[in-house]
């Protein structure tokens, strides 16, 4: 193939990709021309001194009169046959804010200027403007800062009294709208009847989404209080019912269609746009979203675009060889954006990690065209050609080794400090909640001390119910409290619920108060609290054991959600996977934010991760910048630490909801101590003690034997946390034992246990019984450590036990192995 002028792609019908939401919503359009522009001069007179418009004082009148005659007479002298055409041709447009310097200059050269006649002329445009005389555009509104409020009350008194009558109610009524937020909606309505003319209940989604994007680009920046503009308006009822009931699914775009995913990257030649859009198309049916979404990132932007950008003019998938090997040359490194402690950022050149993984679609899009040309010559076989990928270029096996030594040192690194962690995020949790409780309790003005800090109660110009704001009385630095609480909190959650359980992040984020199920054992009776994970990576659903810590942390998590009638709030989360919003559920990873109920998002937890970590003072000990966290991390480090301490790998898989044991033991870090410990110990008891065939699924005996061991942890005075196949160390002394948790109901036992105690020392040190004191000298004080133990939980429980509600399971539906 040769190239041709006609196969680029105009740029002026390239898809824009930011105005996604307005395709699927789009605006109103606006109009030329309407029957109040076309009105003759001397019917906008009479129309503009009636009623409504005429002022209650006879002063105010006068004056209005007179601007309204100066406007007409300005606007006349521009060309147009109405009034919109003169407003358009006269300038004030493209002048933005400064329009009032040209209506100043037009009164100075017509012998007339002062001061009022201006402002009159500015009062009498907002009266054209409500009357729907003229209808400025939203850019121009946007720009124009000032006469906010009297365009509201324009609007309210002239053009839909009942509509913003209706709407101070609902924004009233919404505990998350503030009164300056309030304004703010109301003067954003304004702008949009002012630009598209009718009433508040003409407004639909696009219009919201056009003023949005308007001052975006005005002001540089987004708006504030755009949810609860969208969402005040909604309860109005005005966008129908069927209605994205938040902005954010308005927002957040759907799947793409194959077109538009090749599109995203401007593609030069349209022949190899269009294959590119039909072999995606060929592919979906096999395909989910994301894999469909990633090829084309790997065709469209890391391939053909960047053969396009430094080759231009190549037209055909037959690539010389020196352009292909120039390509994957390209490709082996990539530009990165690296900040440093002081928060300067500097872009560097990396090398690309998955290099060979970006070659594995290429090769496979030459082969599947030359395979399928075999079926369809006319539509495949043209395109037809050598592949520039070998064989060879997509051998994993080495980039495998690679990657395993990578993440095993990740984890050897992390795994230590992993105790420093969870203590920071513990700290930072329990310093924040106690600066925010004792801010709220002084007045603002008034200084107060908390977590080792002296902070004043910060005054601020909008005061509002769900925000506390704190300031340094030396530097005058001031601090949101009530954000820094909350990023706190999630951290911690974050931290422990990973470290203790080892899920996927994704499957941390779609845990629900559902997910809280309770299992009875059916020969003791106890309860065991359990946590589903739903299906997501391997679609396999599993059950994990609440530890005790771990319900303490949830109990939190429950409490801080939940809803003063006990309810856990429904909320929708988006599945950026698959682009699509889930139905709502009680999930617990949830906010309220600008008051609504939303799902945390990930790259939010990510950014509060981050924030915990530069807290800790750890450092990478090869960069020595501070030390990094995925939260697959903790995944890794979880069946590190599980295997280390003798849980086997088949029960490990079945936890961690592996279908390959491989799989599991490729998360599992080996160290050199224990590779050597462990080889000693296989060749003196290979053909023994490690059976081959106990890496596998576990059998119902085996896993029944597992789940026994929760039922043999129950002693009398508490639960032994010893971990499962591990023999009691301490010869069933369990007052001494630091696993024992305590049973607060057996507090009475131990205060006997331990009286005992005292009076057998005091028998064996009158008797002279020497080398029984030291021994229940270390009883007693066992004793007396639980006692302190039931005693500190108790304090701690009185005001912050929650009911978890959890759903009770019956006693056969344990889930097979199969």
């Amino acid at each position: 193939m040769t190239a041709a002028v006609d196969t680029r792609v105009p740029r002026a019908v390239r898809p824009d990709l930011r105005g996604a939401a307005l395709q699927r919503f789009p605006a109103r359009p606006s109009e030329l021309s309407w029957p109040a522009t076309d009105w003759r001069r001397d019917t906008v007179l009479n129309r503009l001194m009636s009623a409504p418009f005429v002022a209650d004082k006879p002063n105010t009148q006068q004056i209005r009169v007179a601007g309204i005659r100066l406007l007409l007479e300005w606007l006349g002298e521009h060309p147009g046959s109405s009034w919109q055409q003169r407003w358009a041709a006269s300038g004030a447009e493209p002048a933005g804010a400064a329009w009032r310097e040209l209506i100043e200059a037009w009164l100075r050269t017509h012998g007339g200027w002062a001061r009022w006649r201006r402002d009159a002329m500015s009062s009498a445009l907002i009266v054209a403007v409500s009357a729907d005389l003229i209808r400025p555009s939203m850019r121009w509104l946007v720009s124009d800062t000032t006469g906010h409020g009297a365009l509201v009350r324009a609007m309210s008194q002239w053009r839909d009294g009942a509509g913003f009558a209706r709407l101070r109610e609902v924004c009233a009524n919404d505990p998350g709208i503030a009164e300056n937020a309030a304004r703010k909606i109301a003067y954003r309505s304004a702008e949009i009847l002012a630009a598209k003319g009718g009433a508040l209940a003409d407004i639909t989604i696009g219009d919201v989404l056009q003023l949005l994007h308007t001052e975006r680009d005005v002001q540089r920046a987004p708006g504030h209080g755009t949810s609860g503009f969208y969402r005040a308006l909604h309860t109005m009822g005005i966008f129908g019912d069927r209605a994205p009931a938040t902005l954010a699914q308005v927002r957040r775009m759907g799947q793409r269609t194959p077109e538009e995913l090749i599109d995203r990257y401007q593609l030069v030649c349209r022949p190899v746009r269009d294959l590119l859009v039909d072999y995606l198309r060929e592919r979906q049916p096999a395909l989910d979203y994301h894999s469909l979404e990633a090829l084309s990132y790997s065709l469209g932007k890391l391939f053909w675009s960047d053969i396009e950008r430094h080759h231009p003019g190549i037209a055909s998938l037959h690539l010389p060889v020196e352009v292909a090997d120039a390509w994957k040359q390209r490709l082996r490194s990539k530009t990165t954006i690296v900040r440093d402690t002081a928060g300067h950022t500097t872009t560097i050149e990396a090398p690309r990690i998955n290099y060979r993984h970006c070659l594995t679609p290429v090769r496979a899009f030459y082969l599947d065209l030359a395979q399928w040309a075999l079926a369809d010559p006319a539509r495949w076989g043209p395109w037809v050609a050598p592949c520039p990928v070998g064989e060879d270029e997509t051998d994993y096996r080495k980039q495998r080794l690679v990657r395993k030594s990578r993440m095993d040192t990740r984890t050897r690194e992390r795994l230590p400090v992993l105790p420093v962690l969870r203590a920071t995020v513990d700290r930072r949790r329990r310093e924040a909640e106690a600066l925010l409780r004792a801010a709220e309790s002084v007045p603002p003005g008034e200084t107060f001390t908390a977590a080792g800090q002296t902070l004043r109660r910060a005054i601020v110009r909008y005061p509002s119910s769900d925000r506390v704001w704190a300031e340094d009385p030396a530097t005058g630095r001031r601090f949101d409290l009530t954000l820094q609480e909350e990023h706190a909190f999630w951290a911690y959650t974050t931290v422990e619920i990973l470290s203790a359980t080892g899920v996927r992040f994704e499957e941390l984020l779609e845990l629900s108060h559902h997910s809280l199920i309770q299992y009875r054992l059916p020969t003791t009776g106890e309860v065991v609290p359990l946590l589903q994970i739903v299906p997501s990576k391997t679609d396999q659903e599993r059950l994990l054991v609440v530890s005790p810590e771990l319900a303490d942390v949830l109990s939190a998590l429950i409490r801080r959600i939940r809803q003063p009638n006990g309810a856990v709030p429904l909320v929708r989360s988006f599945d950026r996977y698959e682009r699509t919003w889930r139905e709502p559920e009680p999930l617990l990873f949830q906010r309220p934010l600008r008051g609504e109920h939303q799902a945390i998002a990930p790259d939010r937890i990510r950014h509060m991760l981050n924030a915990a970590l530069q807290h800790t003072g750890l450092t990478d000990p090869t960069t020595g910048q501070p030390l990094h966290f995925t939260p697959h991390d903790f995944r890794r480090i979880f069946i590190t630490d599980a295997v280390l301490n003798g849980l086997p790998p088949h029960i490990a898989q079945v936890i961690a909801g592996h279908r390959d044991i491989n799989v599991t033991m490729g998360y599992k870090a080996v160290y050199p101590d224990e590779a050597i410990q462990a080889h000693l110990a296989f060749l003196a008891r290979r053909r023994a003690l490690r059976p081959t065939d106990e890496y596998r699924v576990p059998t119902d005996d085996e896993w029944q034997e597992f789940l026994g061991h929760f039922e043999r942890r129950k002693v009398s005075i508490g639960t032994c946390g010893r971990s499962f196949g591990v023999p009691c160390i301490h010869e069933h002394a369990c007052v001494r034992c630091a696993l024992l948790w305590p049973d607060p109901a057996q507090r009475q036992r131990l205060v006997e246990i331990r009286d005992n105690l005292k009076g057998r020392i005091a028998e064996a040190e009158r008797e002279g019984w020497l080398g029984e004191v030291e021994g229940l000298q270390l009883s007693l004080a066992g004793a007396q450590e639980k006692l302190a133990q039931i005693d500190k939980r108790s304090r701690t429980t009185e005001s912050t036990s929650v009911d978890l509600g959890t759903p009770s399971l019956p006693t056969k539906s344990w889930p097979s192995n199969e």
